[in-house]
């Protein structure tokens, strides 16, 4: 379902959220500062329904007033689709029970792997192999199956690949289609990758499907060295990932954005700069092709 209540109206086929929509991670420490930002800074918030369920108090209380204020996306943390473990049904319950208490419209989770005989507290790249994809493309499907909606993967950071039959873009593009599913789309995430495993993030954006990719994420990262970035969520976004996230508007059109800072939080002024920011660049683009 789309939001009525955001000011960019149009809506990509497939993206429950109005293509020009503009969101930030909703953060237990941004709690007071979301609560009191001007209208028109952000158009949606996004939360790890992890974090969220079953949490009372007056945490609790400024999430349900946010989400009352502002659509409300969902980016799961532990469903662990390229797992071997069975899928945790249980906890997939209550993902469903919170998307439709909040009325969520996006629900994505990560195209990675995060258990092995327990939670291992990280997110960890699916080998990139025709078995893979089938493995994790039916999990995908059960999923989509049980929640009874159409939810996104998204394309994750990753620092080594365990015996690789294919690339990233063959294999992110083959999981898409055997499972029809739609894609999250990091923007940072492929220029972390691009530097550090040597390709064109171009090039890897250009070979997406587009008319696939429902929604895009932006952040910063970590040059820890030349050519090792690691993806951390708690800094600027530099100029070079704001130059791709332009590239890429440009080739698909707009697409609801969302602003990810997870820790290293700044003055609420700083991180309204940089949404400041997608507005403008939502706007220069908002005449280009959908895919």
């Amino acid at each position: 379902m789309a939001s009525t209540d955001v000011r960019a109206g149009v809506v990509h086929p497939r993206s429950p959220l109005p293509a020009a929509a503009v969101g930030l991670g909703l953060r237990r420490a941004l709690l007071q500062d979301l609560r009191d930002a001007p209208a028109g800074d952000f158009d949606f918030l996004e939360c790890a329904p992890e974090n969220w369920i079953g949490v009372g108090g007056p945490a609790g209380d400024a999430l349900a007033e946010l989400a009352a204020r502002h659509p409300l996306s969902c980016h799961g943390l532990s469903l662990s689709l390229g797992g071997s473990a069975p899928l945790d049904t249980q906890l997939l319950a209550q993902v469903g029970a919170f998307l439709h208490q909040h009325q969520v419209p996006l629900y994505s989770e990560h195209l990675s792997y995060c258990s092995d005989e327990g939670h291992l507290y990280d997110l960890l790249p699916i080998p990139f192999t025709d078995e893979a994809v089938r493995h994790t493309a039916a999990r995908i499907a059960r999923v989509q199956d049980i929640l009874g909606r159409r939810i996104a993967v998204e394309n994750v950071s990753y620092y080594l690949a365990p015996d690789p039959t294919m690339d990233e873009l063959a294999f992110t593009t083959a999981v898409l289609a055997e499972a029809d599913c739609d894609l999250l789309l990091d923007v940072n995430n492929v220029y972390v990758n691009a530097c550090n495993h040597g390709y064109d993030a171009d090039a890897f954006i250009a070979g997406l499907p587009a008319q696939r990719i429902v929604c895009l994420h932006v952040a910063g990262h970590l040059d820890e060295e030349p050519d090792l970035k690691i993806d951390t969520h708690g800094s600027p976004v530099i100029d070079p990932v704001w130059d791709l996230l332009t590239r890429t508007c440009a080739r698909i059109g707009p697409r609801p954005t969302l602003l990810e800072r997870d820790f290293n939080f700044p003055p609420y002024a700083e991180l309204r700069g940089e949404l400041q920011t997608i507005h403008r660049l939502q706007a220069a683009h908002a005449g280009a092709a959908h895919g």
